[in-house]
């Protein structure tokens, strides 16, 4: 194990202490971490950072390094943190529109009201269990059939561009040639692998349990699959096919 594998494994670590139910942080955790009233500061850090710090993993499982010349951490931390903000909305949106279309167009009762408790097992002491699993299964697929391939495509195309200007602060300010990039992307891979792969086996499964948690549970869990989300992407980006 290299010193850098040890100060990443710390940083980790650090990360995921600042989420967790301790007493020494539940200051910082009330008057910042999971105050709302700075949902949009939260969500580009929480993902800036911890998403980021994910594809540089990947990048070492798949290269054995973190980091090279044009790879683009600070381009790439940016774009994480404003794809946080959106995957916010995305969650507010779908999590609390998805529990109406299951009980307003498939008829099962209570559904709305299963997710106004703290978590599964609050709902389920109160006699809405069921309804809270079929709401956050229904919030999961909802949200991975029909924002989720909009948004990895966008972050694959925003990737693209940071590579095409060599991982530059400069370069990635430049206007992003959509029309250019799109065209040629790896639809092998984006389909067979990201698609077909992830969204069923992954990010379907843990998007469910995210809705079964009690919200602070959900950031402590959101934050730990920014990580993975990293590391799914950079390995995708090794894929030929």
């Amino acid at each position: 194990m290299k010193k850098a594998d040890i100060f990443v494994f710390m940083l980790v670590c650090l990360l995921v202490l600042c989420f967790m139910p301790i007493d020494f942080m539940k200051g910082f955790q009330k008057d910042f971490l999971f105050n709302k009233d700075y949902w949009y500061i939260t969500s580009f850090l929480k993902f800036g950072i911890l998403a980021t710090l994910g594809e540089a993993i990947g990048l070492r499982i798949t290269k054995g390094i973190y980091n090279y010349n044009g790879f683009g951490l600070i381009p790439r931390a940016i774009v994480w943190g404003f794809l946080g903000i959106c995957i916010q909305i995305a969650f507010v949106v779908f999590g609390a529109g998805s529990p109406v279309v299951l009980e307003k167009l498939f008829n099962v009762k209570g559904a709305i009201q299963s997710m106004w408790y703290a978590g599964y097992f609050d709902a389920a002491d109160n006699g809405f269990g069921t309804e809270r699993i079929l709401s956050a299964v229904t919030i999961s697929i909802l949200l991975n059939m029909i924002f989720a391939p909009v948004f990895m495509t966008y972050h694959k195309i925003t990737d693209t561009h940071i590579l095409n200007n060599k991982g530059t602060l400069g370069g990635f300010l430049r206007w992003i040639d959509i029309k250019g990039i799109f065209p040629v992307l790896n639809w092998k891979v984006q389909w067979n692998f990201i698609f077909k792969k992830t969204i069923p086996f992954f990010w379907i499964p843990a998007h469910t349990v995210t809705f079964l948690l009690v919200e602070e549970y959900r950031i402590i869990f959101a934050a730990l699959l920014g990580i993975v989300l990293g590391i799914i992407l950079a390995i995708a980006n090794q894929k030929k096919n």
